[in-house]
């Protein structure tokens, strides 16, 4: 549907450019999912403001769509304004003193390619991970290799009334998958330290640490990473397959029998499929193991 006439018109008015009715099926990860009211793509800081100042004023739903990731995007589709990050704000800044300003729309795949490249050490904890820099914030996102809370020294935003906003790390109370960032603040900007150390070691690490993943994970169909966080001293995918689930199948939405705390979309799964799925392996993991899963994955839209 499309967005509130006023949202529309006073997004016009301050000359950004959006679109309305925007299927998002193919911005996603998981490839299924409907089509937001409006569409954005923010270029720079400034858009982003003007936007956010609209949407208050008009009391429209604001949604920031990363890489889509660890999204799960409802058949009904996104209410409001979905907005993506690019241009300005998906830029790389080196500095002379090891640190490197990113922004937040900075795809995180691309951006380890130019990490080995540029012999640039410490950020290893980031390969494998299809997010963006934004996201990689907003969970705390790691591997085996360590997570953001490791290099990450300051963050630069948009609050939802349209205000800059620069905390460092510790305000943001980091732990597993999770920061603590202001309501409906946006992740403009965020400055991570480098260490230093020897490349050749950094790239071995990153190359074998990917391998192992392509041997351990389906990577190569649709799916959203790691479905579940690991619960304290356990694995989800160790649960999940105690249970027999491997292979398990709603709709067209199945848990692969390669990693099972990945739901793979066999093609043609809705989001209600992946849903339900989602929901019985919780619900059979409890009932039978006595843990309750937690999503990383986040539901969106109008379920």
């Amino acid at each position: 549907m499309p967005l509130p006439q006023a949202t529309a018109a006073g997004l016009r008015d301050a000359g950004v450019a959006f679109q309305e009715d925007v299927p998002l099926r193919k911005k996603t990860w998981w490839r299924t999912g409907g089509a937001a009211d409006g569409f954005l793509i923010a270029n720079d800081v400034e858009s982003l403001i003007a936007a956010h100042r609209v949407t208050t004023q008009t009391q429209c739903p604001v949604f920031i769509l990363g890489n889509a990731s660890n999204l799960l995007v409802s058949d009904r589709g996104i209410r409001g304004l979905v907005v993506r990050l690019r241009g300005k704000l998906a830029v790389v800044e080196p500095g002379d003193d090891g640190k490197i300003r990113m922004g937040g729309g900075v795809k995180l795949m691309p951006l380890m390619n130019r990490i080995q490249r540029e012999g640039w050490t410490g950020l290893e904890f980031l390969a494998g991970i299809p997010g963006t820099i934004g996201g990689a914030v907003r969970m705390n996102a790691g591997t085996a290799l360590g997570e953001m809370v490791d290099a990450l020294v300051e963050v630069e935003m948009v609050s939802a009334m349209g205000e800059r906003l620069r905390l460092d790390r510790d305000a943001l109370q980091m732990s597993y998958r999770t920061a603590h960032l202001p309501d409906g603040a946006v992740v403009t900007h965020a400055t991570l330290q480098t260490t230093g150390d020897d490349p050749d070691a950094s790239r071995t690490a990153i190359r074998a640490h990917l391998a192992h993943r392509a041997r351990t994970q389906p990577v190569n169909v649709p799916t959203c990473g790691s479905t579940f966080r690991n619960p304290p001293g356990d694995y989800a995918g160790r649960l999940i397959e105690a249970c027999g689930l491997k292979g398990h199948h709603i709709g067209r939405a199945e848990v692969s029998a390669l990693h099972a705390n990945f739901i793979v979309n066999k093609g043609g799964a809705s989001a209600s499929d992946v849903r339900a799925l989602i929901e019985h392996v919780q619900h059979t993991v409890e009932q039978t193991q006595g843990v309750r899963l937690v999503r990383e994955v986040h539901f969106a839209g109008e379920w």
